[in-house]
């Protein structure tokens, strides 16, 4: 067999081995919610040792098929990563750090806390959405977030070294360091570590400042209301949407003719003032006057109640009727034609979005980098959803190597949510050197086992001032919400022609290449870009700096 088809076969049973751990996965914990409750109960009142209660469940999986299937999904984990010289890393973030090492379980119950001293995290589980806490300088995980999810994207804008430790024994080595002092060296596919002292942590913070200098003082300024509920994409300006819309409606036009760019309208900033203001809403207004207060004192639990009480604003008729002549006029599907419950389901999903500004990740990271939350406000672009058969998101330099000359690139069957958002699994990744567009490289085939898909609706797209604001990238913390829920799919590789056709994967992996070396050229700058795939047709939904 050639290395080529060897490597390809390795990187296609690779994805096979990922998918079945997450299946043993996914079951580990189906029987932890099924049984261990009823064995805890049991076990009280039987007068069970409580050692013996706790490991009942877990002593049931370990007696079945599924601990076999483990062990042998470990003997080959390490052979089929050699064999795609794949290494015991993947690095999404390459930063040198030094710190002390903390274990903990999840990232997600330790992203609000703060750390007294540079920390290097090992973390069992990270799903992909979290906020890196403060104080910490690397998050190593067994887990496997994608390298273009929020987290990763956030570890780098940080200069937070990230990555995802294959090997076990490597991974052991690390937690047994717990509370010593260690310097990582990354590079992109690897990351060496060794036990230092504290003379060269303090010589490592005085070089940060040193580069750093001052952190530099970032502030938003206060958008105000326009005098229009809705505006189209031709009156997109600064002072009425955010980096998003603005992006979008500029690409319109410039973009190559095969690249598809969807309609929409917005509404700008201070509609969520101006609707708050209203007499009819007087009550909410009060209530949400009053939980701010709360939320001033540090009583963060008034966030969730924030976000259930924006949700009971009523719409003023003018600000219907503005949206449905815009959306018209753009030749945009109008809810209301479906029925008034239609419409009620595109107000709801309005407020979502605004309410997403006090979403917790959302709000601690203003306070982290001490942003007055009161002058973030939140546009609301509307674009219609293609139903795309895939999505991807593409970062034109690499930002696993850093190379300028290379796209990077990772695709998911259905909609983009589950390569940004927290589902398990990989995406299909690739690369492309801007000088050969149609030779890319497949680095790994996906094992998500689950794909979004939707029927033909309405996404209304949060659109802050903090959007790409330099210092503080407010990208990718606020909601966007479909009119419609999406239907979750049990995903079958084994027919898809991205997988099994290599001359379909090629035309479509270079044509993403392709529209997003475009983008870049137009921008003139590296671009992190988002977009879709509908019957072979490219399609571009948002594009922002590449941090």
């Amino acid at each position: 067999m050639s290395k080529s088809k060897a490597d390809h076969w390795a990187l296609v049973a690779k994805s096979v081995l990922d998918r079945t751990r997450l299946a043993l996965a996914s079951k580990a914990e189906q029987y932890q919610r099924v049984l261990q409750p009823s064995a805890e109960y049991l076990g009280s009142l039987l007068g069970v040792d409580q050692g013996a209660t706790n490991i009942f469940t877990e002593e049931i999986i370990r007696a079945g098929s599924a601990a076999s299937l483990s062990s042998l999904l470990n003997r080959l984990d390490p052979v089929l990563r050699k064999t795609a010289n794949l290494g015991s890393w993947q690095v999404m973030s390459p930063v040198e750090v030094v710190g002390y090492v903390v274990v903990v379980d999840e990232l997600l119950s330790v992203q609000n806390k703060s750390y007294g001293q540079p920390t290097i995290l090992v973390a069992k589980s990270v799903k992909g959405e979290e906020e890196i806490p403060d104080g910490v300088v690397a998050v190593l995980t067994p887990d496997m977030p994608d390298v273009l999810s929020h987290v990763s994207v956030r570890a780098r804008n940080c200069k937070v070294c990230f990555a995802t430790c294959f090997d076990p024994n490597i991974l052991a080595d690390l937690q047994a360091h717990e509370g010593k002092l260690l310097r990582m060296k990354p590079t992109s596919a690897d990351i060496v570590y060794n036990k230092v002292k504290d003379s060269e942590l303090s010589d490592a913070i005085s070089t940060d400042l040193r580069e750093d200098g001052s952190s530099p003082s970032i502030t938003l300024v206060r958008k105000q209301y326009g005098g229009r509920y809705a505006i189209s994409s031709e009156e997109f300006t600064i002072e009425t949407v955010g980096a998003k819309s603005r992006n979008i409606s500029y690409l319109k036009g410039k973009v190559p003719s095969w690249v598809g760019i969807p309609t929409s309208v917005a509404l700008p900033f201070g509609v969520f003032e101006k609707v708050l203001s209203e007499d009819s809403n007087q009550a909410v207004a009060d209530k949400l006057s009053s939980l701010k207060n709360k939320l001033g004192r540090g009583e963060f639990s008034a966030l969730g109640e924030i976000r259930k009480t924006v949700l009971q604003l009523a719409a003023p008729p003018q600000l219907v009727q503005e949206l449905k002549n815009k959306m018209q006029s753009a030749r945009m599907p109008w809810p209301g034609d479906e029925g008034e419950q239609r419409w009620e389901q595109a107000w709801t999903a309005i407020k979502k979005v605004w309410a997403s500004k006090w979403n917790e990740r959302a709000y601690f990271s203003t306070r982290k980098v001490k942003i007055d939350h009161d002058y973030l406000c939140m546009a609301v672009l509307v674009q219609e959803i293609i139903n795309a058969d895939y999505a991807y998101v593409i970062h034109t330099t690499n930002p696993l190597s850093g190379d300028s000359s290379e796209i990077y690139t990772e695709v998911v069957k259905g909609l983009g949510e589950t390569l940004v958002g927290a589902y398990p699994g990989r995406a299909l990744s690739f690369v492309c050197k801007k000088n050969d567009l149609n030779s890319p490289k497949v680095l790994g085939y996906p094992s998500k086992p689950i794909g979004l898909f939707i029927r033909r609706s309405i996404i209304f797209r949060s659109d802050s001032n903090g959007e790409d604001l330099e210092g503080y990238a407010g990208a990718g913390l606020y909601d966007s919400v479909p009119m419609d829920k999406e239907d979750k799919v049990v995903l079958d590789y084994s027919s898809d022609p991205l997988i099994i056709d290599g001359n379909f994967r090629n035309s479509i992996l270079s044509s993403i290449a392709r529209a997003g070396n475009a983008i870049e050229e137009l921008y003139g700058s590296p671009q992190d870009i988002e977009g879709v795939v509908k019957d072979g047709k490219i399609f571009v939904v948002q594009t922002r700096p590449q941090m």
